[in-house]
Protein backbone atom coordinates (compact mmCIF):
# COMPACT_ATOMS: atom_id res chain seq x y z
CA UNK A 1 0.00 0.00 0.00
CA UNK A 2 2.81 2.52 1.28
CA UNK A 3 5.17 1.19 -1.42
CA UNK A 4 2.30 1.73 -4.23
CA UNK A 5 1.77 5.75 -3.64
CA UNK A 6 5.83 6.08 -3.02
CA UNK A 7 6.45 4.96 -6.00
CA UNK A 8 3.56 6.71 -8.00
CA UNK A 9 5.05 10.26 -6.33
CA UNK A 10 8.14 9.39 -7.17
CA UNK A 11 7.18 8.31 -10.55
CA UNK A 12 5.24 11.52 -11.37
CA UNK A 13 8.01 13.48 -9.67
CA UNK A 14 10.49 12.29 -12.27
CA UNK A 15 7.92 12.65 -15.38
CA UNK A 16 7.75 16.65 -13.82
CA UNK A 17 11.69 16.80 -13.99
CA UNK A 18 12.04 15.07 -17.01
CA UNK A 19 9.51 17.50 -18.60
CA UNK A 20 11.31 20.25 -17.05
CA UNK A 21 15.12 18.90 -18.42
CA UNK A 22 13.41 18.91 -21.70
CA UNK A 23 12.09 22.24 -22.14
CA UNK A 24 15.25 23.91 -21.04
CA UNK A 25 17.40 21.69 -23.62
CA UNK A 26 15.39 23.02 -26.25
CA UNK A 27 15.35 26.44 -24.88
CA UNK A 28 18.89 26.71 -24.75
CA UNK A 29 19.24 25.34 -28.06
CA UNK A 30 16.67 28.20 -29.51
CA UNK A 31 19.22 30.57 -28.16
CA UNK A 32 22.53 28.82 -28.84
CA UNK A 33 21.15 29.13 -32.66
CA UNK A 34 19.98 33.17 -32.26
CA UNK A 35 22.83 33.98 -30.35
CA UNK A 36 25.23 32.46 -33.47
CA UNK A 37 23.07 33.99 -35.63
CA UNK A 38 23.94 36.97 -33.98
CA UNK A 39 27.35 36.38 -33.86
CA UNK A 40 28.21 35.35 -37.54
CA UNK A 41 26.23 38.58 -38.70
CA UNK A 42 28.26 40.79 -36.54
CA UNK A 43 31.40 38.87 -38.14
CA UNK A 44 30.11 39.57 -41.25
CA UNK A 45 29.72 43.43 -40.65
CA UNK A 46 33.17 43.83 -38.91
CA UNK A 47 34.24 42.05 -42.44
CA UNK A 48 32.75 45.08 -44.33
CA UNK A 49 34.47 47.39 -42.02
CA UNK A 50 37.91 45.85 -42.35
CA UNK A 51 37.24 45.60 -46.68
CA UNK A 52 36.13 49.11 -46.61
CA UNK A 53 39.33 50.25 -44.58
CA UNK A 54 41.98 47.98 -46.27
CA UNK A 55 40.50 49.59 -49.99
CA UNK A 56 40.94 52.93 -48.35
CA UNK A 57 44.57 51.98 -47.74
CA UNK A 58 44.81 50.82 -51.26
CA UNK A 59 43.75 54.09 -52.64
CA UNK A 60 46.35 56.03 -50.73
CA UNK A 61 48.83 53.87 -51.71
CA UNK A 62 47.75 54.46 -55.35
CA UNK A 63 47.61 57.65 -54.80
CA UNK A 64 51.29 58.30 -53.45
CA UNK A 65 52.82 55.51 -56.71
CA UNK A 66 50.97 58.43 -58.99
CA UNK A 67 52.86 61.53 -57.32
CA UNK A 68 55.81 59.49 -57.15
CA UNK A 69 56.02 59.49 -53.77
CA UNK A 70 58.03 56.41 -53.08
CA UNK A 71 54.93 53.65 -52.55
CA UNK A 72 56.53 50.23 -51.71
CA UNK A 73 55.09 47.06 -53.97
CA UNK A 74 54.82 44.99 -50.74
CA UNK A 75 52.43 47.18 -49.25
CA UNK A 76 50.37 46.97 -51.88
CA UNK A 77 51.17 43.53 -52.07
CA UNK A 78 50.11 43.02 -48.60
CA UNK A 79 46.80 45.07 -48.99
CA UNK A 80 45.91 43.42 -51.65
CA UNK A 81 46.14 39.76 -49.80
CA UNK A 82 44.53 41.46 -46.72
CA UNK A 83 41.19 42.12 -48.77
CA UNK A 84 41.44 38.59 -50.74
CA UNK A 85 41.38 36.90 -47.06
CA UNK A 86 38.47 39.37 -46.05
CA UNK A 87 36.50 38.12 -48.90
CA UNK A 88 36.78 35.15 -48.43
CA UNK A 89 36.27 35.00 -44.65
CA UNK A 90 32.90 36.72 -45.68
CA UNK A 91 31.86 34.13 -48.52
CA UNK A 92 32.54 31.89 -45.21
CA UNK A 93 30.49 33.78 -43.36
CA UNK A 94 27.53 34.39 -45.71
CA UNK A 95 27.42 30.83 -45.70
CA UNK A 96 27.27 30.56 -42.52
CA UNK A 97 24.67 32.29 -42.24
CA UNK A 98 22.87 30.85 -44.42
CA UNK A 99 22.91 27.18 -42.45
CA UNK A 100 22.16 28.79 -39.18
CA UNK A 101 18.99 31.05 -41.37
CA UNK A 102 15.45 30.66 -41.20
CA UNK A 103 13.12 30.95 -44.40
CA UNK A 104 12.26 34.39 -42.81
CA UNK A 105 16.27 35.47 -43.69
CA UNK A 106 16.01 33.87 -47.16
CA UNK A 107 15.94 37.35 -49.13
CA UNK A 108 18.59 38.51 -46.34
CA UNK A 109 20.71 35.82 -47.37
CA UNK A 110 20.32 36.28 -51.17
CA UNK A 111 21.43 39.87 -50.60
CA UNK A 112 24.15 39.02 -48.80
CA UNK A 113 25.81 37.00 -51.50
CA UNK A 114 25.27 39.20 -54.05
CA UNK A 115 26.85 42.09 -52.18
CA UNK A 116 29.76 39.57 -51.97
CA UNK A 117 30.08 38.55 -55.01
CA UNK A 118 30.18 42.18 -56.77
CA UNK A 119 32.71 43.15 -54.24
CA UNK A 120 34.93 39.80 -55.46
CA UNK A 121 34.56 41.11 -58.72
CA UNK A 122 35.48 44.41 -58.09
CA UNK A 123 38.67 43.47 -55.96
CA UNK A 124 39.44 41.36 -58.98
CA UNK A 125 39.32 44.39 -61.21
CA UNK A 126 41.10 46.80 -58.73
CA UNK A 127 44.00 45.07 -58.75
CA UNK A 128 44.30 44.98 -62.24
CA UNK A 129 44.26 49.02 -62.12
CA UNK A 130 46.20 48.90 -59.33
CA UNK A 131 49.24 46.95 -61.08
CA UNK A 132 48.94 49.49 -63.44
CA UNK A 133 49.44 52.35 -61.88
CA UNK A 134 52.54 54.66 -62.64
CA UNK A 135 53.95 57.64 -61.68
CA UNK A 136 52.58 60.53 -63.85
CA UNK A 137 54.42 62.11 -66.79
CA UNK A 138 55.23 65.23 -66.60
CA UNK A 139 52.48 67.57 -67.69
CA UNK A 140 49.50 64.95 -67.07
CA UNK A 141 46.54 66.12 -66.15
CA UNK A 142 46.31 64.38 -62.37
CA UNK A 143 42.94 65.29 -61.76
CA UNK A 144 41.25 63.47 -64.50
CA UNK A 145 43.63 60.24 -63.82
CA UNK A 146 42.63 60.04 -59.87
CA UNK A 147 38.82 60.43 -61.17
CA UNK A 148 40.03 57.61 -63.41
CA UNK A 149 41.17 55.36 -60.65
CA UNK A 150 38.30 56.83 -58.25
CA UNK A 151 36.02 54.61 -60.89
CA UNK A 152 37.52 51.93 -60.53
CA UNK A 153 37.32 52.12 -56.91
CA UNK A 154 34.10 53.09 -56.53
CA UNK A 155 31.87 51.34 -58.99
CA UNK A 156 31.99 47.74 -60.33
CA UNK A 157 29.23 45.99 -62.76
CA UNK A 158 27.51 49.27 -63.27
CA UNK A 159 26.74 49.72 -59.16
CA UNK A 160 28.02 52.18 -56.86
CA UNK A 161 30.66 50.00 -54.24
CA UNK A 162 30.08 52.39 -51.40
CA UNK A 163 26.54 52.48 -51.61
CA UNK A 164 26.85 48.24 -52.01
CA UNK A 165 28.73 48.55 -48.72
CA UNK A 166 26.77 50.81 -46.76
CA UNK A 167 23.72 48.80 -47.57
CA UNK A 168 25.61 45.92 -46.27
CA UNK A 169 26.78 47.29 -42.87
CA UNK A 170 23.47 48.86 -42.13
CA UNK A 171 21.78 45.58 -43.10
CA UNK A 172 23.79 43.14 -40.57
CA UNK A 173 23.49 45.88 -38.12
CA UNK A 174 20.16 45.28 -38.00
CA UNK A 175 20.58 41.53 -38.00
CA UNK A 176 22.76 41.51 -35.50
CA UNK A 177 20.10 43.62 -33.16
CA UNK A 178 17.23 41.62 -34.71
CA UNK A 179 19.08 38.67 -33.13
CA UNK A 180 20.26 40.04 -29.83
CA UNK A 181 16.71 40.64 -29.44
CA UNK A 182 15.17 37.15 -30.09
CA UNK A 183 18.24 36.01 -27.81
CA UNK A 184 16.63 38.36 -25.18
CA UNK A 185 13.19 37.06 -25.50
CA UNK A 186 14.47 33.77 -25.83
CA UNK A 187 16.25 33.95 -22.50
CA UNK A 188 13.54 35.45 -20.43
CA UNK A 189 11.49 33.05 -21.81
CA UNK A 190 13.78 30.36 -20.30
CA UNK A 191 14.00 31.82 -17.13
CA UNK A 192 9.88 32.47 -16.79
CA UNK A 193 10.04 28.46 -17.49
CA UNK A 194 12.45 27.26 -14.99
CA UNK A 195 11.27 29.47 -12.70
CA UNK A 196 7.39 28.29 -13.41
CA UNK A 197 8.72 24.37 -13.18
CA UNK A 198 10.73 24.55 -9.94
CA UNK A 199 8.29 26.34 -8.30
CA UNK A 200 5.56 23.46 -9.84
CA UNK A 201 7.72 20.83 -8.65
CA UNK A 202 8.93 22.07 -5.47
CA UNK A 203 5.36 22.31 -4.84
CA UNK A 204 4.53 19.04 -5.85
CA UNK A 205 7.78 17.42 -3.60
CA UNK A 206 6.56 19.69 -0.69
CA UNK A 207 3.24 17.91 -1.17
CA UNK A 208 3.86 14.33 -1.03
CA UNK A 209 6.13 15.30 1.78
CA UNK A 210 3.22 16.39 3.93
CA UNK A 211 0.94 12.88 2.91
CA UNK A 212 4.14 10.39 3.48
CA UNK A 213 4.96 12.26 6.40
CA UNK A 214 1.70 12.33 7.90
CA UNK A 215 0.71 8.60 6.91
CA UNK A 216 4.07 7.18 7.96
CA UNK A 217 4.67 9.00 12.03
CA UNK A 218 2.42 6.39 13.92
CA UNK A 219 3.57 3.51 12.51
CA UNK A 220 6.91 4.38 12.41
CA UNK A 221 7.08 5.52 15.66
CA UNK A 222 5.76 2.03 16.95
CA UNK A 223 8.59 0.40 14.76
CA UNK A 224 11.28 2.78 16.68
CA UNK A 225 9.33 2.08 19.86
CA UNK A 226 9.94 -1.54 19.26
CA UNK A 227 13.20 -1.41 18.27
CA UNK A 228 14.49 0.38 21.15
CA UNK A 229 12.91 -1.83 23.47
CA UNK A 230 14.94 -4.66 21.95
CA UNK A 231 17.76 -2.51 22.22
CA UNK A 232 17.42 -2.24 25.85
CA UNK A 233 16.76 -5.92 26.36
CA UNK A 234 13.00 -5.10 26.75
CA UNK A 235 11.55 -8.97 25.41
CA UNK A 236 8.34 -8.59 26.42
CA UNK A 237 7.40 -5.12 24.67
CA UNK A 238 5.37 -5.60 21.91
CA UNK A 239 4.30 -3.76 19.01
CA UNK A 240 0.46 -2.70 18.66
CA UNK A 241 -0.34 -4.64 14.93
CA UNK A 242 -3.07 -2.40 12.98
CA UNK A 243 -4.12 -3.19 9.60
CA UNK A 244 -2.62 -5.12 6.67
CA UNK A 245 -0.07 -2.78 5.49
CA UNK A 246 3.39 -3.39 5.11
CA UNK A 247 4.51 -1.56 8.68
CA UNK A 248 1.97 -4.31 10.34
CA UNK A 249 3.61 -6.99 8.74
CA UNK A 250 7.12 -5.60 10.30
CA UNK A 251 5.26 -5.45 13.30
CA UNK A 252 4.16 -8.71 12.99
CA UNK A 253 7.86 -9.99 12.65
CA UNK A 254 9.25 -8.09 15.20
CA UNK A 255 6.86 -9.74 17.73
CA UNK A 256 7.75 -12.74 16.84
CA UNK A 257 11.63 -12.02 17.15
CA UNK A 258 11.22 -10.96 20.35
CA UNK A 259 9.31 -14.04 21.83
CA UNK A 260 11.98 -15.88 20.28
CA UNK A 261 14.68 -14.30 21.42
CA UNK A 262 13.39 -14.82 25.01
CA UNK A 263 13.28 -18.20 24.70
CA UNK A 264 16.53 -18.08 23.21
CA UNK A 265 17.79 -16.20 26.31
CA UNK A 266 16.73 -17.96 29.20
CA UNK A 267 18.32 -21.37 27.98
CA UNK A 268 21.56 -19.38 26.75
CA UNK A 269 21.79 -17.87 30.27
CA UNK A 270 21.20 -21.33 31.94
CA UNK A 271 24.00 -23.07 30.06
CA UNK A 272 26.54 -20.26 30.14
CA UNK A 273 26.24 -20.58 33.85
CA UNK A 274 27.42 -24.36 33.74
CA UNK A 275 29.85 -23.57 31.12
CA UNK A 276 31.31 -20.63 33.01
CA UNK A 277 31.64 -22.83 36.33
CA UNK A 278 32.84 -25.72 34.13
CA UNK A 279 35.89 -23.37 32.64
CA UNK A 280 36.91 -21.51 35.75
CA UNK A 281 37.43 -24.93 37.46
CA UNK A 282 39.31 -26.14 34.73
CA UNK A 283 41.51 -22.72 34.02
CA UNK A 284 42.16 -22.57 37.86
CA UNK A 285 43.74 -26.38 37.24
CA UNK A 286 45.60 -25.19 34.36
CA UNK A 287 46.54 -22.01 35.63
CA UNK A 288 48.30 -24.03 38.93
CA UNK A 289 49.93 -26.86 36.35
CA UNK A 290 51.18 -24.43 34.01
CA UNK A 291 52.93 -21.89 37.01
CA UNK A 292 54.32 -24.94 38.43
CA UNK A 293 55.72 -26.37 35.26
CA UNK A 294 56.85 -23.19 33.97
CA UNK A 295 59.04 -22.79 37.42
CA UNK A 296 60.55 -26.28 37.10
CA UNK A 297 61.66 -25.50 33.73
CA UNK A 298 63.39 -22.02 34.64
CA UNK A 299 64.58 -23.93 37.16
CA UNK A 300 66.29 -27.26 35.42
CA UNK A 301 67.31 -24.52 32.61
CA UNK A 302 69.05 -22.28 34.64
CA UNK A 303 70.55 -25.24 36.53
CA UNK A 304 72.20 -26.75 33.28
CA UNK A 305 73.57 -23.36 32.28
CA UNK A 306 75.39 -22.57 35.46
CA UNK A 307 76.72 -26.07 35.82
CA UNK A 308 78.04 -26.24 32.31
CA UNK A 309 79.71 -22.81 32.85
CA UNK A 310 80.63 -23.38 36.29
CA UNK A 311 82.54 -26.93 35.77
CA UNK A 312 84.07 -26.09 32.76
CA UNK A 313 86.72 -23.62 34.20
CA UNK A 314 87.80 -25.61 37.62
CA UNK A 315 87.96 -29.08 34.89
CA UNK A 316 89.75 -26.97 32.62
CA UNK A 317 92.74 -25.89 35.03
CA UNK A 318 92.94 -29.23 36.25
CA UNK A 319 93.59 -30.79 33.16
CA UNK A 320 96.10 -28.20 31.73
CA UNK A 321 98.16 -28.30 35.10
CA UNK A 322 98.81 -32.07 34.55
CA UNK A 323 98.82 -31.98 30.46
CA UNK A 324 101.80 -28.93 31.62
CA UNK A 325 103.43 -31.30 34.17
CA UNK A 326 103.12 -34.66 32.11
CA UNK A 327 104.47 -32.51 28.74
CA UNK A 328 107.59 -30.78 29.68
CA UNK A 329 110.82 -33.40 30.98
CA UNK A 330 111.62 -34.99 33.84
CA UNK A 331 110.90 -33.04 36.87
CA UNK A 332 111.85 -32.67 40.39
CA UNK A 333 109.63 -34.37 43.36
CA UNK A 334 108.73 -30.07 44.75
CA UNK A 335 107.67 -29.63 41.40
CA UNK A 336 105.11 -33.08 40.95
CA UNK A 337 104.59 -31.77 44.70
CA UNK A 338 103.53 -28.49 43.91
CA UNK A 339 101.47 -29.05 40.75
CA UNK A 340 100.10 -31.77 42.68
CA UNK A 341 99.27 -29.16 45.12
CA UNK A 342 97.46 -26.82 42.80
CA UNK A 343 95.43 -29.91 41.16
CA UNK A 344 94.34 -30.63 44.94
CA UNK A 345 93.30 -27.30 45.25
CA UNK A 346 91.56 -26.80 42.25
CA UNK A 347 90.11 -29.94 43.32
CA UNK A 348 88.73 -28.42 46.21
CA UNK A 349 87.77 -25.91 44.19
CA UNK A 350 85.37 -27.92 42.30
CA UNK A 351 84.09 -29.54 45.13
CA UNK A 352 82.80 -26.20 46.45
CA UNK A 353 81.38 -25.12 42.94
CA UNK A 354 79.35 -28.55 42.45
CA UNK A 355 77.98 -28.05 46.32
CA UNK A 356 77.33 -24.32 45.18
CA UNK A 357 75.38 -25.38 41.74
CA UNK A 358 73.12 -27.95 44.13
CA UNK A 359 72.48 -25.40 46.17
CA UNK A 360 71.73 -23.18 42.97
CA UNK A 361 69.20 -25.73 41.84
CA UNK A 362 67.46 -24.86 45.17
CA UNK A 363 67.66 -20.77 45.17
CA UNK A 364 69.54 -18.20 43.09
CA UNK A 365 72.87 -17.08 43.01
CA UNK A 366 72.35 -14.02 44.99
CA UNK A 367 70.80 -15.88 47.94
CA UNK A 368 74.09 -18.55 48.67
CA UNK A 369 75.65 -18.09 52.08
CA UNK A 370 79.09 -16.12 52.64
CA UNK A 371 81.85 -17.25 54.81
CA UNK A 372 83.01 -14.10 55.30
CA UNK A 373 86.07 -14.08 57.53
CA UNK A 374 89.49 -11.12 56.24
CA UNK A 375 91.26 -12.47 53.45
CA UNK A 376 94.68 -11.20 51.97
CA UNK A 377 93.66 -10.14 48.38
CA UNK A 378 97.20 -10.12 47.35
CA UNK A 379 97.63 -13.73 48.20
CA UNK A 380 94.50 -14.77 46.79
CA UNK A 381 95.18 -12.94 43.37
CA UNK A 382 98.43 -14.83 42.68
CA UNK A 383 96.57 -17.94 43.57
CA UNK A 384 94.17 -17.58 40.70
CA UNK A 385 96.76 -16.40 38.23
CA UNK A 386 99.29 -19.94 38.98
CA UNK A 387 95.76 -21.72 38.92
CA UNK A 388 94.38 -19.94 35.15
CA UNK A 389 98.39 -19.72 34.16
CA UNK A 390 97.94 -23.45 32.48
CA UNK A 391 94.86 -22.75 31.08
CA UNK A 392 96.45 -19.55 29.40
CA UNK A 393 99.70 -21.47 28.30
CA UNK A 394 97.60 -24.16 26.43
CA UNK A 395 95.89 -21.08 24.74
CA UNK A 396 98.95 -19.56 23.95
CA UNK A 397 98.70 -16.26 26.16
CA UNK A 398 100.51 -15.12 29.03
CA UNK A 399 99.15 -14.36 32.09
CA UNK A 400 101.63 -11.96 33.97
CA UNK A 401 100.83 -10.46 37.79
CA UNK A 402 102.39 -7.10 38.28
CA UNK A 403 101.67 -7.21 42.01
CA UNK A 404 100.74 -4.20 44.08
CA UNK A 405 100.40 -0.91 42.61
CA UNK A 406 102.56 0.54 45.80
CA UNK A 407 104.22 -1.39 48.89
CA UNK A 408 101.70 -0.08 51.24
CA UNK A 409 99.02 -2.56 49.18
CA UNK A 410 101.54 -5.35 49.48
CA UNK A 411 98.63 -6.88 51.46
CA UNK A 412 95.30 -5.85 51.67
CA UNK A 413 92.47 -7.63 53.36
CA UNK A 414 88.97 -7.77 52.28
CA UNK A 415 85.91 -9.00 54.11
CA UNK A 416 84.56 -11.98 52.25
CA UNK A 417 84.78 -15.47 51.30
CA UNK A 418 87.75 -16.38 49.35
CA UNK A 419 86.16 -19.35 47.76
CA UNK A 420 83.73 -17.06 46.33
CA UNK A 421 86.32 -14.38 45.70
CA UNK A 422 89.01 -16.76 43.88
CA UNK A 423 85.75 -18.31 41.63
CA UNK A 424 85.30 -14.30 40.65
CA UNK A 425 89.12 -14.03 39.64
CA UNK A 426 89.29 -17.16 37.57
CA UNK A 427 86.19 -16.40 35.62
CA UNK A 428 87.45 -13.06 34.65
CA UNK A 429 90.90 -14.41 33.69
CA UNK A 430 89.31 -16.93 32.08
CA UNK A 431 87.57 -14.42 29.87
CA UNK A 432 90.83 -12.63 29.69
CA UNK A 433 92.87 -15.63 27.97
CA UNK A 434 89.57 -16.91 26.43
CA UNK A 435 89.39 -13.86 23.82
CA UNK A 436 93.35 -12.87 23.68
CA UNK A 437 95.14 -13.63 20.64
CA UNK A 438 97.89 -16.02 20.42
CA UNK A 439 100.92 -14.33 22.18
CA UNK A 440 99.29 -12.09 23.88
CA UNK A 441 99.48 -10.97 26.95
CA UNK A 442 96.78 -10.75 30.22
CA UNK A 443 98.29 -8.15 32.91
CA UNK A 444 97.01 -8.51 36.96
CA UNK A 445 97.54 -5.53 39.23
CA UNK A 446 95.34 -4.61 42.59
CA UNK A 447 95.88 -1.44 44.23
CA UNK A 448 93.76 0.70 46.96
CA UNK A 449 91.90 4.42 45.71
CA UNK A 450 88.68 6.23 46.96
CA UNK A 451 85.19 5.78 45.71
CA UNK A 452 82.07 7.61 46.90
CA UNK A 453 84.27 9.16 49.64
CA UNK A 454 85.44 5.73 51.25
CA UNK A 455 88.73 3.58 50.67
CA UNK A 456 88.40 0.30 48.36
CA UNK A 457 90.26 -1.79 46.98
CA UNK A 458 90.19 -3.12 42.95
CA UNK A 459 92.30 -6.21 40.90
CA UNK A 460 92.53 -5.12 37.09
CA UNK A 461 92.34 -7.93 35.03
CA UNK A 462 93.66 -6.31 30.99
CA UNK A 463 93.96 -8.04 28.27
CA UNK A 464 94.78 -7.23 24.78
CA UNK A 465 92.44 -9.48 22.81
CA UNK A 466 88.97 -8.83 20.67
CA UNK A 467 87.61 -6.41 22.95
CA UNK A 468 83.62 -5.41 23.05
CA UNK A 469 81.53 -3.10 21.23
CA UNK A 470 80.38 0.64 23.45
CA UNK A 471 76.63 -0.64 22.28
CA UNK A 472 77.39 -3.63 24.30
CA UNK A 473 78.59 -3.29 27.24
CA UNK A 474 75.44 -2.12 29.18
CA UNK A 475 74.38 -5.91 28.15
CA UNK A 476 77.48 -8.29 29.04
CA UNK A 477 76.15 -9.11 32.98
CA UNK A 478 72.84 -10.08 31.52
CA UNK A 479 72.58 -14.26 31.86
CA UNK A 480 73.14 -15.64 28.33
CA UNK A 481 73.87 -12.41 26.79
CA UNK A 482 77.14 -13.12 24.22
CA UNK A 483 78.38 -9.92 22.25
CA UNK A 484 79.10 -10.42 18.07
CA UNK A 485 82.72 -10.55 18.43
CA UNK A 486 83.00 -12.84 21.45
CA UNK A 487 80.47 -15.17 19.29
CA UNK A 488 82.73 -14.70 15.88
CA UNK A 489 85.92 -15.77 18.30
CA UNK A 490 84.05 -18.45 20.77
CA UNK A 491 80.93 -19.80 19.59
CA UNK A 492 80.88 -22.47 22.07
CA UNK A 493 80.45 -19.68 25.11
CA UNK A 494 76.67 -19.51 27.56
CA UNK A 495 77.06 -16.05 28.34
CA UNK A 496 76.69 -16.70 32.39
CA UNK A 497 80.40 -16.05 33.66
CA UNK A 498 80.32 -12.31 33.94
CA UNK A 499 76.54 -12.39 35.44
CA UNK A 500 77.71 -15.17 37.99
CA UNK A 501 81.04 -12.92 38.70
CA UNK A 502 78.94 -9.57 38.87
CA UNK A 503 76.60 -11.56 41.19
CA UNK A 504 79.44 -13.00 43.67
CA UNK A 505 81.09 -9.17 43.68
CA UNK A 506 77.70 -7.77 44.96
CA UNK A 507 77.27 -10.47 47.26
CA UNK A 508 80.55 -9.22 49.26
CA UNK A 509 79.74 -5.40 48.97
CA UNK A 510 81.66 -4.29 45.60
CA UNK A 511 81.16 -4.74 42.21
CA UNK A 512 82.61 -5.29 38.75
CA UNK A 513 83.05 -2.89 35.65
CA UNK A 514 84.39 -3.19 32.63
CA UNK A 515 86.37 -1.11 29.74
CA UNK A 516 86.74 -2.23 26.36
CA UNK A 517 87.37 -1.19 22.55
CA UNK A 518 86.93 -3.60 19.73
CA UNK A 519 90.22 -4.62 18.57
CA UNK A 520 92.13 -3.07 21.43
CA UNK A 521 91.06 -5.28 24.65
CA UNK A 522 88.86 -4.91 27.57
CA UNK A 523 89.94 -4.17 31.51
CA UNK A 524 87.64 -5.53 33.98
CA UNK A 525 88.19 -4.22 37.70
CA UNK A 526 87.13 -6.05 40.45
CA UNK A 527 85.96 -3.03 43.09
CA UNK A 528 85.83 -4.73 46.82
CA UNK A 529 85.53 -2.74 50.24
CA UNK A 530 88.18 -2.88 52.66
CA UNK A 531 88.12 -4.67 55.62
CA UNK A 532 88.22 -2.11 58.73
CA UNK A 533 91.52 -2.56 59.62
CA UNK A 534 92.69 -1.69 56.01
CA UNK A 535 90.41 1.02 56.31
CA UNK A 536 91.56 1.89 59.72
Amino acid sequence: MFRRRLTLSLCFLAGVAVLEGIGAALAIGVARDQVERGRVASDIRTGFVELSATKQRLRTWVAQRQQGAGADVQVREALQSDMRGILLRLESLAAAAEQHGGPQAQEENLRRRDAVAVLMQSVAELEQAVDAAMPLAPGADAQQAWQALSAVFDRSQGRDLRQLIDDSLAREAAAVERERRAADQTLAWMRHLWLAMALTLALLAVAAAVHFARALRRPLDHLSEGAQALQRGDLAHRIPVAGVDEFSAVATSMNTLAAELASHRSRETLARQQLEDQVAGRTAELRDALDALRAADARRRQLFADISHELRTPTTAIRGEAEITLRGPDRTAPDYKAALRRIVETSAQLGHVINDLLAMARSDIDALSLVRQPVDLGALVQEAVAQSAALAEGRGVAVRCDGPASAADARLEVPGDAQRLRQVLLILLDNATRYSHPGGVVQVGWATTAQGGLPVCTVDVTDQGIGIGADELPQVFERHFRGRQAREARPEGSGLGLPIAQALARAHGGHVDLQSRVGQGTRARLVLPLAAEARA
